[in-house]
């Protein structure tokens, strides 16, 4: 028996396109926008599918922060409420620093959501 060869797009043969300079460039642009590969944006829109963009990856890592924090600052909370003895000497200004904390970080990762869920409009 002889060895049987998987198809895959490596060892299909290639589709050339040819493109000025400004056109590459408005298509790697694109691709980039929408997260992939210029050859994966070409060859999923020239199949019809709808290219949509992703999330800017710095928003993503700013939420992952905020998210961090507003954990961290949970488990501070947590600790007070269970009478945890590393929180003993925590007063209730601690406590309403900690409570106003929270929220403004809720705020600003309410402000991030909504600046992906609203993006301005492209100019």
């Amino acid at each position: 028996m002889g060895k049987q060869t998987t198809v895959t797009r490596k060892n299909s043969p290639p589709i050339k396109v040819y493109c000025l300079p400004e056109e590459k460039d408005l298509i790697e642009a694109k691709a980039k926008a929408a997260g992939m590969s210029a050859a994966r944006y070409l060859r999923e829109v020239g199949q019809g599918y709808q290219i949509k963009g992703i999330v800017d990856y710095e928003q993503v890592r700013e939420l992952a922060r905020i998210n961090g924090d507003l954990g961290r600052l949970g488990g501070l909370l947590k600790l007070w409420l269970t009478n945890d003895e590393r929180t003993a000497h925590f007063g209730d200004s601690t406590i309403r620093a900690l409570l106003g904390r929270i929220e403004a970080t809720q705020d600003e990762m309410g402000k991030i959501m909504m600046s992906v869920v609203m993006p301005r409009a492209e100019q």
